[in-house]
């Protein structure tokens, strides 16, 4: 009588602790940021279907990132110049090892990287999507 009590409370503090490390873990993305290198996408995409179903447009304010949830606004920042532009993440990657963000050709352009063609961005979640 006495382990299956014991038992059964060792069940309860299991499943909350697992409860409560689940609702840590939820990110709060606004205010998040992150640096790192950014690339943007080839005009060979132009028209190819991203992640969140809609076509890529090079001439659209467009960013890909692997975690960020899609429909995010992010301000992305070019340090070397201080040029920054205002994007909405709609697809996942980069998919080349080293880069944190692939930028449309637009966006690449106001920050000044599309002649780099690779250059270091810091980037601030301004507005998450809501869930």
């Amino acid at each position: 009588m006495l382990f299956s009590k014991l038992q059964g409370r060792l069940f309860a503090l299991l499943v909350t602790c697992l409860l409560s490390s689940c609702a840590r873990n939820t990110t709060s993305w606004k205010g998040y940021t992150e640096q790192g290198n950014a690339s943007y996408y080839a005009d060979k995409f132009q028209g190819k279907k991203m992640a969140n179903g809609q076509p890529y447009r090079k001439g659209k304010l467009t960013a890909a990132h692997k975690k960020i949830p899609l429909g995010t606004r992010v301000r992305v920042t070019n340090p070397k110049n201080h040029r920054s532009v205002k994007v909405r993440i709609t697809d996942r990657g980069p998919h080349t090892r080293g880069r944190m963000l692939d930028l449309s050709r637009a966006a690449a352009s106001r920050l000044g990287i599309v002649q780099a063609g690779v250059a270091p961005v810091k980037i601030k979640v301004l507005k998450p999507k809501k869930s």
